[in-house]
């Protein structure tokens, strides 16, 4: 697995990462025994992984907890990413919550759940607009002060947001939904990033599972799956959406390589700073999604994925009106 510097922090990972929230969180209950789920994180680091990323808000809670114990035999040699900022009460997400003393009580709490003594990148989850930003940066300033956390991250913050927040104390990561069918970051948040030297990682960049090619116009997601939720998984809007996926595979077909695949290396050939965090419950899907790094996009290649989605647009929100009410916009 080759490396990637995000941006101008001083942070090396692996290009691509891993996502460990599926595993416990957002895509209803899994079958796998604990035992079964480290496995699969740790085979991910087997096979070159360096970069994993959490939060307390999955589960919440249990998944810092897995982490942490499927990380313990190779923790120096990794970069743990976790996440503050969501109000939990009674084990429920009931609002934002990132007032300085919440940081550093999350930020206790999620030392003792990863067994770490140090948090590697430590991201404000979501924008709390009752909380300025500068004062969410100087609480995690003096947590890395005190060798608590090495870097600062935001998640879906708007450029705005972002230089505020970089005045006070460096960001050195972005991390906001990107792929091939959905690209906000597009318009203002891949260039204030790249003009402050910020790494940036795209989360769901296989846009929940859609972007695979595995998930049929009639797929239904119980209540504990995000999806239910969200516009873009209706069973219409699946069907809709399908052109995109037809012209992404003449991609592929051409490439020998699969719709998954295809979607990481789009993303992969945009920047050398950008670094996907695809996660998985399977293993056989794992090595799909490493195989990515194999796959080289020409610049015709690139031209033509771009145009896919000029002649085959999106239709529907990214997400459903609750969690778009989240978004630092």
């Amino acid at each position: 697995m080759k490396t990637r510097q995000l941006g101008r922090s001083g942070l090396t990972v692996s290009e691509l990462g891993f996502g460990c929230m599926g595993m416990s969180f957002g895509y209803g209950p899994t079958t796998l025994s604990r035992q079964e789920q480290i496995a699969v994180i740790r085979a991910a680091h087997d096979r070159g992984v360096t970069l994993f990323d959490t939060a307390e808000a999955y589960g919440p809670y249990i998944n810092e907890e897995l982490v942490g114990e499927a990380i313990a035999p190779f923790r120096a040699g990794i970069v743990v990413a976790s996440k503050f900022g969501f109000d939990i009460q009674d084990n429920q997400i009931v609002g934002l919550n990132s007032r300085p003393e919440q940081i550093r009580k999350v930020a206790e709490a999620s030392l003792k759940r990863l067994r770490v003594d140090t948090i590697d990148l430590f991201y404000q989850h979501r924008v709390d607009p009752n909380v300025p930003i500068e004062d969410v940066a100087g609480a995690v300033k003096d947590l890395v002060s005190q060798g608590k956390v090495k870097h600062f991250g935001l998640c879906e913050a708007s450029p705005t947001t972002i230089r505020r927040a970089h005045a006070v104390q460096r960001v050195s990561v972005l991390q906001t939904e990107y792929s091939l069918w959905t690209r906000d970051p597009e318009n203002g948040i891949l260039q204030t990033v790249e003009e402050l030297g910020i790494g940036f990682v795209p989360w769901s960049p296989l846009g929940q599972g859609y972007l695979t090619g595995k998930l049929g116009d009639d797929a239904t997601f119980g209540d504990a799956d995000l999806r239910s939720t969200f516009p873009r998984f209706a069973p219409e809007e699946l069907k809709a959406n399908r052109p995109l996926l037809a012209l992404v595979s003449k991609v592929a077909d051409r490439k020998g390589a699969t719709l998954a695949q295809i979607a990481l290396a789009w993303l992969l050939a945009k920047k050398p700073w950008i670094v996907p965090i695809p996660g998985t419950r399977s293993i056989a899907r794992l090595d799909e999604n490493l195989g990515a790094a194999n796959v080289e996009l020409s610049a015709e290649d690139l031209r033509e994925l771009d145009a896919a989605l000029v002649h085959a647009p999106i239709r529907q929100p990214r997400l459903s009106e609750a969690h778009m009410s989240f978004i630092d916009r």
